[in-house]
């Protein structure tokens, strides 16, 4: 008897969503920093083993008051999260103050589908400080289960998979037993390049770009096969090149480096990386722009 079903992942931004989908899985699929709203768009993640096929979706963190067109993409996603489940994973951490918009409450509760209070980063609380959070949040919303983990140190996760085999439907498996994720190898490139840029920028720039690879083909150098990428950097304001490219172009150069070495790493061969800047006037607004990037 096969089972297979779809987990959606949801809950504020930087609360580890990313990390547990990682963790999950056993692979680096989504990418990970300090920063909120790392996440942009929905990403299917396929945890496979004999029996089970459990579908997971990471989406962005919810946000309540959203400034940019992007923004409001990024929370259709989230919403559109709670129809398609056969299991809701909530995931806070154990500094969650309950500050969610009633919007977003009532669309938890109204799910039929099992729901889980995932309290991650137990690694940094205590005991007490755990259980009070429980208890609050049992008072709003009846869920099926509660699990206390820590994504990153891996605590706790085995069980939460486990309770998941045990609750997903009969079924066979939605996706070929060796696949992955819905993603494209360029998709995670482009993710790639950004997660560098979200780690090495500061301030408002890493959220005001968009990656797009332009050119992808096999090429040779030194007598040596490698893959030709050309990726755009698109920028919201023109005063952002400056600093993308840094003195004499030092910055970029230095994502360049490190964002070559993780996709090498990524796709097992030599890469040949070129980063343009280029400027998109006002992106995250305007909303052809955002349909023809993919959101």
């Amino acid at each position: 008897m096969h089972k297979a079903g779809f987990i959606n992942i949801i809950g504020k931004p930087n609360v580890g969503k990313s990390t547990l989908l990682n963790q999950l899985i056993g692979e680096k699929l989504a990418i990970v920093t300090s920063k909120p709203q790392t996440t942009r768009q929905r990403m299917l993640a396929i945890y496979n083993d004999d029996e089970h096929q459990l579908i997971f979706s990471d989406t962005p963190g919810v946000i309540f008051e959203p400034a940019y067109e992007l923004q409001k993409s990024m929370n259709k996603y989230i919403y559109s999260s709670f129809e398609d489940a056969d299991a809701i994973l909530f995931i806070t951490d154990i500094y969650d103050d309950l500050s969610y918009g009633q919007k977003f409450i009532d669309s938890v509760k109204g799910s039929e589908s099992p729901k889980f209070l995932v309290i991650n980063k137990m690694d940094l609380g205590n005991e007490e400080k755990i259980q009070e959070l429980i208890s609050k949040w049992k008072e709003v919303i009846s869920f099926t289960d509660v699990f206390v983990i820590s994504a990153k140190l891996g605590f706790n996760t085995d069980h939460l998979i486990e309770k998941l085999k045990e609750i997903i439907p009969t079924s066979p498996p939605y996706y070929p037993k060796d696949q992955f994720t819905d993603k494209s190898e360029r998709f995670f490139v482009e993710e790639i390049i950004r997660e560098k840029i979200l780690i090495l920028y500061q301030k408002e720039v890493p959220y005001s770009v968009q990656v797009v690879i332009d050119e992808w083909r096999d090429a040779v150098s030194k007598n040596e096969k490698l893959i030709y990428i050309q990726a755009n950097i698109f920028i919201s304001r023109k005063s952002q090149k400056h600093i993308l490219i840094g003195s004499k172009g030092e910055m970029i150069k230095k994502l360049g480096t490190l964002a070559r070495k993780d996709i090498e790493e990524f796709l097992g061969t030599k890469v040949f990386l070129e980063l343009l800047v280029k400027e998109l006037e006002d992106w995250r607004n305007d909303e052809k722009t955002l349909k023809k990037l993919g959101y």
